[in-house]
């Protein structure tokens, strides 16, 4: 069953600026799933995120990577307004999901994380779910209309574990506790539940941090393959790990972004030297 998109058009309405275009591709063909400009983060009056403008294609994986402190997680939580559930925290500027601004007055936040999910640095399952429970939990927010039958949402979170692996793992004890699973095991069952309601972007917030290095692999080997699906966005600390799975890097220092290259050109060519120092271990 499909999850219908009521946030913008399917085709890209020619609204993303010039800025924009000009840092994703070469190709200027290239459609743009999801997209910042001049946007700004605040806690209080304190700006934390400054002017970034950005934008990701369909079907990459774009890696943000900068030291510890710099605002990588909290551009990430903009792009899909979770940065707003903090009090007195605030955005300006726009985040474009297929050329509609998600800040947009008559945009409902549940439905923009509909279809831009997360999963944070720390598996997040809930304690007191099934494993089949916890992957159709999303399924429970959609519009009433369009909430899937009982038997389409087993095949959705049949679907969604096959897509991260997991299916063969738990399939004779989907009725047990979360809990009971593995951390890495853990973390795929959030994804799977991020894409139960098959979202357009997925954001991935350091998710391999707390995890061994098997677990780990397992993970980036994910998100390998759900490139071909969906268009996701990792924050990471790792840099050798931004070189393995990403199309495209942005490096953060200080609330900004300082360059937004080919990962291949970032390690190897960047074109600040603050870039070069940061990746070279310079600083960081």
């Amino acid at each position: 069953m499909a999850i219908p998109v009521d946030l913008s058009s399917d085709e890209d309405n020619g609204t993303t600026s010039r800025p924009m275009i000009d840092q994703v591709a070469a190709d200027a063909t290239a459609r743009i799933t999801i997209a910042a400009e001049s946007l700004d983060a605040y806690f209080g009056a304190t700006r934390v995120v400054r002017d970034i403008s950005f934008g990701v294609q369909t079907g990459q994986v774009a890696a943000i990577i900068g030291p510890s402190g710099c605002g990588k997680s909290t551009l990430l939580r903009c792009l899909n307004r979770m940065h707003e559930t903090v009090p007195g925290a605030r955005v300006e500027g726009e985040v474009r999901l297929e050329g509609q601004d998600i800040y947009g007055p008559s945009i409902s936040a549940t439905g923009v994380r509909r279809h831009i999910g997360m999963v944070f640095q720390r598996p997040t399952p809930f304690p007191t779910m099934s494993i089949r429970d916890n992957v159709a939990a999303g399924l429970k927010t959609l519009p009433r209309g369009d909430r899937p039958s009982r038997s389409d949402t087993v095949d959705l979170v049949e679907r969604a574990l096959r897509r991260t692996a997991l299916w063969d793992e738990v399939k004779d004890r989907l009725s047990a506790s979360a809990i009971a699973l593995s951390g890495g095991q853990q973390q795929r069952l959030c994804i799977a539940r991020a894409l139960a309601t098959s979202p357009k972007v997925l954001l991935l917030d350091e998710p391999t941090a707390s995890l061994d290095p098997l677990s780990t692999q397992r993970v980036e080997e994910l998100v390998y393959e759900l490139r071909a699906e969906v268009t996701i966005i990792i924050v990471t600390h790792n840099m050798q790990q931004a070189a393995r799975i990403s199309d495209r890097t942005v490096f953060m220092l200080a609330g900004e972004m300082i360059e937004y290259l080919p990962t291949n050109a970032m390690f190897t060519a960047p074109r600040d030297p603050r870039t070069e120092a940061y990746i070279t271990g310079r600083f960081g």
